[in-house]
């Protein structure tokens, strides 16, 4: 069990066994993509190393990290290999059983620290009610991202009374997530994509499963249910926090590839290095700019969430807007950067296991989540021009 609160130990800590495991993410990218799963002796050394349980209760033997502090840990294993990032970003799923029972979600652990949950949101399962306390799911998940190693899975259905699905004043639809062991549902061998390949987003699948109803959560309307800092931000700012750190390392790895190949790479009909080339230099500088602008501006509004939480406040609509528009200004600048990276990297990036190419799947891939969406894009506007909207989705 870690300390009660969150200390400068524990933080870094955690960004010394993020930076530990690093190379070796990096250096065994190819094996994951070939595998397209991470391989499982690196799931071993993440579990080992804490990496699943950054924002998990303390209470439930979690690290219970401030924001900031995840996002740097998802950052750094982002630039070591975007797939090894993600699948551990992913996997930290566990912290969302905050918003269980905490009597619940003990139970569900069953006393380890080391748990791994794969999490799809969307509401393709359904949930039949089955006596008092109790509901059957039965349902399909596309991409999800580890789920060949997870301990538990987290994914969205909607309750159905009959036929239809059960509404609720004020709310609509009755979606939750509901959490079950992984050993009762079953993984379908369907990952084969261009971009993050080494996730293992395979389909899975659960065929009458019972349910617990304690063991489902409305996350996305209801506030958590255990107590503190972290739990004052609402379900999707929480999930941002881990997305966020994505496009950053990625965009960096990018950058720092083309700052070490530019002084060795020669392309005729220049005499010398590309390095040399004016054009090169300006996409450089206006790339590292909008990078570490884009940066900036993510800890910038966390740092303000995060000072509202610990006064005991839920940050507010406003500042939660902020944070979903520097999310997105983050992947509009992590795109920019990685495609400037690539217009100069010559053919030799056209192999499959060059960082700049994997790079650049990767974050292609990545801005295609729900988080980075068009529809998303268009919140933080609503907010400035006082548009009414649903806000739970940021």
């Amino acid at each position: 069990m870690l300390a009660e609160h969150p200390t400068v130990d524990t933080s870094q800590a955690a960004l010394a066994a993020a930076r530990a495991i690093a190379p070796r993410f990096s250096a065994r990218a190819r094996e994951s993509e070939q595998l397209r799963t991470l391989p499982p002796d690196l799931v071993a050394d993440a579990r080992g190393a804490g990496l699943f349980r950054l924002a998990t209760p303390r209470s439930l033997g979690g690290a219970e990290l401030p924001p900031a502090v995840i996002v740097e840990i998802i950052e750094e294993l982002c630039r070591a290999d975007g797939s090894a990032g993600w699948t551990v970003l992913i996997g930290n799923g566990t912290a969302f059983l905050a918003w269980l029972d905490p009597v619940a979600a003990t139970g569900l652990l069953g006393g380890r620290t080391d748990v791994v949950s794969a999490c799809v949101f969307a509401p393709t399962g359904r949930l039949v009610p089955v006596g008092a306390d109790q509901l059957r799911l039965g349902g399909s998940w596309a991409m999800s991202s580890g789920c060949l190693h997870s301990d538990l899975f987290i994914n969205g259905a909607m309750v159905f009374d009959g036929d239809q699905p059960r509404l609720l004043p004020g709310r609509g639809p009755d979606w939750r997530l509901a959490v079950f062991p992984a050993v009762s549902g079953s993984v379908v061998d369907s990952w084969d994509a261009a971009g993050l390949r080494g996730t293992g987003s395979h389909d899975v699948v659960a065929e009458s499963v019972l349910v617990p109803e304690r063991h489902t959560m409305a996350a996305f309307f209801e506030p958590a249910r255990h107590d503190g800092p972290l739990w004052r931000f609402p379900f999707f700012t929480l999930v941002g926090t881990f997305l966020v750190g994505f496009p950053l390392g990625v965009a960096r790895r990018a950058l720092d590839e083309l700052a070490g190949f530019a002084p060795t790479k020669f392309r005729p009909p220049g005499p010398g290095p590309i390095a040399d080339d004016g054009d090169l230099q300006t996409a450089l500088t206006r790339a590292e700019g909008g990078l570490q602008a884009a940066r900036a501006l993510v800890f910038d509004t966390i740092g303000a969430m995060w000072d509202s939480a610990r006064a005991g406040d839920v940050p507010t609509v406003e500042q939660r807007a902020r944070f979903l528009l520097a999310a997105q200004q983050a992947m509009r600048a992590s795109i920019e950067a990685v495609d400037t990276v690539v217009g100069f990297a010559g053919v030799g990036a056209m192999h499959a296991d060059h960082p700049v190419q994997r790079c650049f799947r990767d974050i292609h891939a990545a801005a295609q989540h729900i988080y980075f969406s068009a529809a998303a894009t268009k919140r933080y506007a609503k907010v400035r021009l006082g548009i009414e909207q649903p806000t739970f989705w940021f």
